[in-house]
């Protein structure tokens, strides 16, 4: 079925921010004596919040002080900054979905400000600007699944109607839980934790169009 909204997550789905972002807290966490590769990072936090890996890393023994959060935010912009790709594919998807005049929009765990300098130089920002739903401006956070049912109801449309693209068990949860129709997206070999939640996986941006009835 062909949706009426399509819901796409930011990092990793739109832009190809997870290695930097995670790159940045690796190298962060080392000096709070906790060693881990960017690659592990990934996958201990990918999809959550600042909030939820600050936690996470205390458990794993890292010492970090109680404005980390700040911290690791600044550390993590000054990154963007230096560029981050679009993921390839999402440029043609998203012309399809104007062709089609099917709404689309955002609903990521990062804040506004973060998504702004990663969306900003390929104009993405500007093509999705209020049409962002974000637990820094809106509330619950994935895997809650409050986000998607507010952009649902943005646009009128039925829950079952919409699809949601995240490349997180987070993401794929809170959209479970919404009565969202997900299909997760890996690139990168790891879809295994997607597929054991029971929804289907893409590995490129361009398999969307079939999927979502485009062509």
């Amino acid at each position: 079925m062909r949706p009426e909204l399509v819901i796409f997550d930011c990092d990793g789905v739109l832009v190809d921010t997870e290695i930097v972002a995670n790159t940045a807290i690796s190298h962060n966490l080392a000096r709070y004596g906790l060693d881990l590769s960017p690659n592990a990072c990934m996958s201990l936090f990918l999809g959550g919040t600042l909030r939820v890996t600050m936690a996470k890393a205390r458990s794993l023994g890292a010492d970090l002080p109680d404005d980390w959060i700040d911290e690791m935010y600044s550390e993590m912009f000054t990154a963007l900054e230096k560029g981050v790709a679009v993921i390839d594919g999402v440029g043609e998807v998203l012309v399809r979905l104007d062709a089609l005049g099917i709404p689309d929009c955002v609903v990521s765990n990062g804040p506004p400000a973060k998504m702004r300098i990663s969306l900003g130089p390929s104009g993405l920002w500007d093509r999705f600007e209020g049409r962002i739903w974000s637990p820094h401006t809106h509330g619950s956070a994935k895997p809650d699944p409050g986000l998607l049912l507010m952009a649902a109801k943005h646009f009128g449309v039925a829950t079952e109607a919409c699809v949601m693209i995240d490349d997180s068990p987070s993401g794929v949860i809170a959209a479970k839980r919404a009565g969202v129709r997900a299909i997760g997206f890996d690139d990168g070999g790891h879809s295994g934790r997607l597929k054991t939640l029971g929804v289907e996986v893409v590995h490129q941006i361009s398999e969307l169009e079939d999927k979502l009835l485009l062509g």
